[in-house]
Parts: C-alpha cells; structure tokens; sequence
C-alpha cells in the first residue's frame, strides 16, 4: 500500500515538472491596496503635458512621461521627448510619482541660503558700506 501510495505522488510529481504547471496565486490585499493608491494618484494628477509622472512598474522597470489618457483599468503615459506612448494597467503599476516642481530638500537649501545671505549682509557688507556707521 505505501509503495502504491509513494509511486503515484513520485508520478504526479514528475508529471507537473515536466508539463512546468505552477500553483496559482492570488492578488492579496497588499496588491488591492497598490492597485487602489496607483488608481488615486492618476486621478488625482489628471491628464495633459502638466500632469508629469514617474511611474515605477512591478518588475522594477521605471517611465517618465505625463498622463495622456486614463481609464477604469489602466491609464497611458507618453513620453516628453520621444512622444511615444505606453498604456500601463493599474496591476502593473508599483509606484506613481509627481514629477516637477522643487523638492522638500531643494526648497530647505534655498530657504537657507537666503537665510544666510541676510545674516552676511547684515553683520558684514552693512558696516563695510556705511564706514563704521556713520550715516547708515
């Protein structure tokens, strides 16, 4: 009976390796979840040349462009530059960002140079100018 039993696993075995038959998976809440986030930040970017994104797609793969349509299940981003055109489903979409505009870091080093442009003309170029403060 074991030998019988331990025969037809040993086939079955052989038999899916050979016709290369994988189990299914299904989308977890972790995919939904992107699905949805993905679907959210097209909608809310909208469409037209002024709508610039990185899109960074599941197999790690990145497109720049902007948004030129969208639709219930995918949306398409063409390419600045080339004018070429890719429509992405929303399940094959890891990640969109908002391209343009400044950076948080960028907007700290401007505010800080400025900062530090008053402070120097303040305490330096201010006495250096008006001679010792006379007439300043």
């Amino acid at each position: 009976m074991f030998r019988k039993t331990f025969a037809v696993m040993i086939l079955v075995v052989l038999l899916l390796s050979a016709f290369q038959i994988q189990p299914l998976q299904a989308q977890t809440k972790n995919d939904n979840q992107l699905i949805g986030k993905a679907r959210e930040k097209v909608q809310e970017i909208g469409t037209g040349k002024k709508a610039r994104v990185e899109v960074k797609l599941q197999n790690n793969k990145k497109l720049k462009g902007y948004i030129s349509a969208v639709s219930t299940d995918s949306f398409t981003v063409t390419d600045s530059e080339t004018g070429a055109t890719q429509t992405l489903n929303y399940t094959d979409v890891k990640q969109v960002k908002k391209r343009g505009g400044l950076s948080p870091l960028t907007l700290g080093i401007i505010a800080g140079a400025a900062v530090a442009a008053i402070i120097v003309g303040v305490t330096v170029i201010k006495p250096v100018l008006c001679d010792g403060g006379a007439g300043c």
